[in-house]
């Protein structure tokens, strides 16, 4: 297997892993933060446009809204000018868990990079942005 991505790999199941144990701690389950973290910006969406600013399947969003909306994070209503679409909507208690959230995701990230000097963690997000655009370019 090529070197870069056998490491990238293993890395990244860690880091899944550390990510999925950090965020049970809130109740959420697996991508479910990256939900919220989008209606944190744009609430309201639609399963469709969480999706594709998510890069996952629009059954992908509306599996995890059902799993939330049945634990009160967010609700589900009909578009008021086309009743066709639904919207997610953030609950007060989806909103709360806002800054909980991001200072856990926040501090995960300072303790895996912690051993890097600020050259090292710039030149690091610096590669792994030309990487994901590369990716991105290949799909």
């Amino acid at each position: 297997m090529p070197e870069f991505l056998d490491l990238h790999s293993r890395t990244t199941k860690v880091l899944r892993a550390l990510v999925e144990t950090a965020m049970r701690r809130h109740g959420l389950h697996q991508g479910q933060d990256h939900l919220l973290a989008a209606l944190w910006k744009r609430d309201g969406g639609t399963p469709g446009e969480i999706a594709a600013a998510l890069h996952v399947t629009t059954p992908t969003v509306v599996k995890m809204a059902t799993r939330m909306s049945a634990v009160g994070l967010l609700t589900r209503r009909r578009d008021e000018h086309d009743s066709r679409l639904v919207r997610l909507w953030l609950t007060d208690a989806g909103r709360a868990l806002r800054e909980p959230v991001e200072a856990e995701r926040r501090n995960l990230e300072e303790k895996i990079t912690a051993d890097l000097t600020e050259d090292e963690r710039r030149l690091l997000m610096t590669a792994l942005g030309k990487i994901h655009k590369a990716g991105g370019d290949l799909l």
